[in-house]
């Protein structure tokens, strides 16, 4: 589970592992005991940002206009798509 250090405490990380997960996320850098984390699998974190700040450009997401939920997903995909097109 990719994690973010406002989320870095003892009792998240426990809980965590405790659900079957392994914690990805930096110590602070005031962390007594820092720990060991995958740093090429935090940096997707970022990608994961970038591409729900790019699915929120678009107004009918962000503010959330479909009353049904299947013609909301389906807007979705339809923004997926022309994001993709607009990456190649």
């Amino acid at each position: 589970m990719i994690m973010d250090k406002a989320y870095g405490g003892a009792a998240t990380r426990k809980l965590v592992r405790e659900r079957g997960f392994i914690p990805v996320e930096p110590p602070k850098m005031n962390a007594k005991k820092p720990w060991k984390y995958d740093r090429e699998l935090y940096k997707k974190r970022n990608e994961v940002e970038r591409f729900f700040r790019r699915l929120k450009a678009f107004r009918r997401i962000f503010t959330r206009y479909d009353k049904l939920d299947v013609i909301f997903a389906g807007f979705i995909t339809f923004v997926m798509i022309i994001d993709t097109l607009r990456l190649c």
